[in-house]
């Protein structure tokens, strides 16, 4: 006899959906006016896409993920899947230089949660259906906005959802002052270089399961992050997300990331469910070992050298990490390769995206991964000039952009970063037909489809991409999870020095901050920042630890400060205009550098380019906070034979010996809130921070070392004889010998 189904099902009208809610089943999320209907079968309740009264295999929920995909990819026309293979630009909410109606936002009455006009064309005209979120006004306006995609797409396309998607996003602010109460702010925590300095698997798996769930009550469900690359290079822009040079910590903390990330809250597996985040790791084969430290968002630093023989080494985090999950999602649930040429490590000298060997051969082959390939940022557009933020097609410049669509596609990447066009995408597949059929190009065109459409079954966003309003400002920035934030900013914090017990200072004690001056300079991305005067230290935060005094009365003098950061990154257009090549160092030092002793020739030559040689040998690069230097020189002037300590806020590893002579103590932060300084300075905390990568004994060493080889830099050296190598840290007790010490020798 059979057994009578109990399940009981009731609707809930919430703020622009309806909540189905069954005690034996998924939640179901639907807007009313979207078509969509709920039907019950075998007593359970499911969604009819199309209205009708038809059950599909893509529409049962009780089906696995991979079933449901590859049912759905075949009902999936090519121009559907075109648009299932783009991924939108970044996305601002509000967007400042798009159009609402036609007009501008400041002018159309529009809430900042309201649908612009590029918006709507894409999700409709292109059918994009993964969508790059980044600056929000708010974690409820990131949940508004995600319930008016979701039902303006849901009655398209087969009731495809939008698969939402961020960056890291949860860095914190400098000079707020800690609050643990929910707020509807993200919790805050340090960059990854800052996770990794903590040592500590298990504080990456938690941050991934904290942040997860604060994605998911905005209404994010893929996470373009972590980056498993190996920090080889120190000079390397992209040092601070990474997880240090160390290739067995790295995998581990990669490991618990995405764990953290993809396995769902309350699943003891630790497998999918809604609470889950796909983690799109990134960037294969291992981005950080550019030649001379340049990046390859620009044409000068599209080469990726191995001097040291270690190409298989960089694999190490995505092989022993990604690809190794502790919980039943098994692997990362999607790849991005990074823009380099991986110079001379295969037959053909092009971007990893478009290189058949790194992708299909290594990656899908060697590796056996099947999930998403998804490509970096607009590689399939054209660079503007040599030096200049724009496409980034290396080794294939020549080819036109459908060309390089099709170079990609048939390499095997599944998706086209920062592409919200489908024609180049149609484009491409009709290049396939030609080559290899029709039969065989829309069998390749559907195994892309299916492995992006499993990404949106397994996190449940075809049973319910909505999110509560109410619940996503009470759930994110709540007090445990700031707490746990504002506890793991602490943890990564290093102190480098601490000469004659200096710290922990006596709280009320007389303290000299001086202001600091930010210099007018171009950053990365080629933008100009103004010139900034400002003291570093709020009042209100400071009256909680010190009192403030000028140098002639002050106890003490605590000085911030950041790391250097290197004029042009290692392409100078003036230099080039002037007839030169336009290839100069990369200084992580104050002082204007002179390379004397770098390579007198370049590893890797550019067909494309006029110039034989990407040498910089005896050229000199200069520094755009030099003046930070120059106010620890003259507080050290100023305080006479009394205490200085040097608070660091480090994008990448530094050259010490300039600045470590001045300072009595030193510390290291990496994106952290000022007041966690404080609390370590004045005792409240014991600095617990190990540093994740070698400080550089000097330029010299840094340009004695091969790009590609982890633990290959002399290390500095100090005036204490602290050795500033892989593992260093200080506590109030002397050097740190733990636990963690002891698993992560170099």
């Amino acid at each position: 006899m059979a057994m009578e189904n109990k399940n009981k099902i009731t609707e809930i009208e919430k703020d622009g959906f309806v909540l189905v809610r069954q005690t034996d089943g998924p939640d179901l999320g639907y807007s009313r006016g979207s078509g969509v209907r709920i039907i019950v079968r075998d007593g359970y309740a499911f969604k009819s896409y199309d209205g009708s009264d038809t059950l599909l295999p893509y529409e049962d929920w009780r089906l696995d993920a991979r079933t449901r995909a590859a049912d759905l990819a075949s009902r999936l026309t090519i121009d559907e899947i075109a648009g299932l293979m783009l991924y939108s630009p970044q996305n601002k909410l509000p967007m400042p230089d798009d159009t609402y109606g036609g007009k501008s936002f400041a002018d159309s009455g529009k809430k900042a949660w309201n649908l612009s006009d590029s918006q709507l064309k894409f999700l409709t005209e292109d059918n994009v259906r993964h969508v790059l979120v980044s600056v929000v006004e708010s974690a409820e306006t990131a949940a508004r906005w995600n319930n008016q995609v979701q039902a303006l797409v849901e009655g398209r396309t087969h009731g495809i959802p939008a698969n939402n998607s961020s960056d890291p996003r949860h860095s914190a602010f400098k000079d707020a002052e800690f609050s643990p109460g929910a707020s509807g702010q993200l919790s805050l925590w340090s960059n990854l270089i800052g996770l990794a300095a903590t040592f500590d698997p298990e504080t990456a798996y938690e941050f991934g399961r904290i942040a997860a769930a604060e994605y998911r009550a905005m209404g994010i469900a893929t996470a373009l992050s972590p980056q498993a690359d190996l920090g080889t290079d120190p000079r390397w822009y992209r040092y601070n997300a990474t997880f240090g040079n160390d290739p067995t910590l790295a995998a581990d903390l990669v490991k618990a990331y995405c764990d953290g990330f993809q396995s769902s809250p309350g699943s003891d597996s630790g497998d999918w469910g809604p609470g889950s985040v796909n983690a799109m790791v990134k960037h294969w084969p291992g981005g950080g070992t550019g030649e001379g430290g340049r990046d390859a968002h620009y044409g000068n630093g599209k080469y990726a050298v191995y001097p040291g023989g270690c190409f298989e080494t960089h694999k190490l985090p995505f092989r022993q990490g990604a690809f190794a999950l502790k919980g039943k999602t098994g692997k990362a649930s999607a790849v991005m390769p990074y823009y380099t040429i991986s110079y001379d490590r295969t037959s053909e000298n092009v971007g990893n995206s478009y290189n058949k060997e790194i992708i299909d051969t290594q990656l899908r082959g060697e590796e056996g991964y099947d999930g998403v390939i998804c490509t970096d940022w607009a590689i399939t557009w054209d660079q503007i000039a040599p030096g200049v933020h724009s496409g980034k097609p290396w080794g294939v410049e020549t080819l036109t952009p459908a060309e390089r669509h099709y170079k990609a596609l048939m390499a095997g990447v599944d998706q086209f970063g920062g592409n919200n066009d489908k024609v180049p995408v149609i484009e491409a597949y009709r290049m396939g037909v030609k080559e290899h059929g029709e039969k065989a190009m829309r069998e390749r065109m559907e195994r892309s489809a299916a492995r992006l459409l499993v990404n949106m079954f397994r996190p449940g966003l075809f049973e319910n991409p909505y999110v509560d309003v109410e619940i996503t400002k009470a759930a994110v920035g709540q007090e445990a999870w700031m707490q746990k934030g504002y506890d793991q900013q602490l943890r990564s914090i290093v102190m480098l020095k601490n000469s004659g017990a200096t710290l922990p200072a006596r709280k009320g004690a007389k303290v000299y901050v001086p202001r600091r001056r930010k210099p007018e300079m171009i950053n990365y991305w080629g933008g100009k920042e103004a010139e900034s005067v400002y003291d570093p230290v709020t009042p209100q935060i400071a009256a909680r630890y010190y009192e403030a005094a000028g140098p002639e009365e002050a106890d003490f003098a605590i000085v911030f400060i950041d790391s250097p950061h290197s004029k042009g990154m290692g392409y100078d257009r003036e230099e080039a205009a002037a007839g030169g090549t336009g290839y100069v160092p990369i200084s992580l030092q104050y002082r204007p550098y002179t390379a004397v002793n770098a390579r007198p020739e370049s590893i890797a030559t550019d067909p494309a380019e006029p110039i034989a040689d990407r040498n910089y040998r005896d050229k000199t690069a200069g520094c755009w906070n030099e003046c930070d230097l120059d106010l620890v020189e003259e507080t050290r002037r100023l305080m006479g034979g009394r205490p200085v300590v040097v608070v660091i806020d480090m994008c990448n590893p530094t050259v010490m010996g300039e600045l470590e002579p001045l300072a009595d103590a030193i510390f290291v932060g990496f994106n952290v809130q000022t007041q966690a300084f404080l609390d370590l300075i004045f005792g409240e905390r014991e600095p617990s921070g190990l540093l994740p990568f070698e400080m550089p004994a000097s330029m010299d060493a840094i340009e004695e070392h091969c790009e590609d080889k982890p633990h290959d830099i002399r290390p500095y050296v100090d005036s204490d004889g602290n050795v500033y190598e892989f593992g260093y840290g200080l506590g109030y007790h002397g050097r740190i010998a733990d636990e963690r010490t002891e698993r992560y020798k170099a």
